[in-house]
């Protein structure tokens, strides 16, 4: 599997694993796990060529750590990012002082006012350093890092969960706790 067919199938599997398992007409556990069995027959029956030894290469070597296997391997899911109804059983933790947001140019006003938002998610996604956060700022345009103080939202009472890729997660960033990111 070459790299441009690597990224395809990662995509297809954030699609199945995080929004939308009909589509191939699979349907997660309360945790969003899927047997791995299942899902390779159900993705394959659609008409995406896929073996058990292309996921594990996929699953180890994801850059984002965009999937996980159970202890057993013999299910899978997505770390986070789900639009579907999944409880991944994530442990309140206290965070890092400071974590880190990208977004693109044309949101930043909008969301200085507001607050970071989760959406159609299930949380707000944060970053534990800045490269991080540039990046995922890039994929819309422009990219601007926001500083979130997460320590002091976690002090005030607010949950922080981390998602096995190491991403962190929470329900909402008010306005007050954001800053344009000071390169400095």
């Amino acid at each position: 599997m070459n790299e441009k067919q690597a990224t395809q199938i990662s995509r297809f599997l954030s699609l199945v694993l995080r929004h939308k398992p009909e589509t191939i007409g699979v349907q997660l556990d309360e945790h969003g796990w899927i047997s791995v069995e299942v899902l390779l027959e159900r993705i394959n029956a659609y008409g995406k060529k896929l073996t058990r030894e292309q996921l594990d290469i996929l699953v180890a070597t994801n850059p984002k750590k965009r999937f996980a296997y159970n202890e057993t391997l013999d299910k899978i899911r997505a770390s986070q990012g789900h639009s579907v109804e999944v409880d991944l059983g994530y442990e309140a933790q206290e965070p890092p002082e400071f974590l880190f947001h990208g977004t693109e140019e044309n949101s930043i006003n909008s969301i200085l006012k507001t607050g970071l938002e989760k959406r159609s998610r299930h949380h707000v996604h944060l970053s534990k350093d800045v490269e991080t956060a540039i990046k995922v700022g890039q994929r819309h345009g422009v990219p601007i890092v926001l500083e979130v103080s997460a320590g002091l939202m976690y002090r005030a009472g607010m949950q922080f969960f981390q998602s096995e890729n190491g991403v962190w997660l929470t329900e909402f960033v008010p306005p007050d706790y954001l800053k344009l990111y000071d390169k400095k």
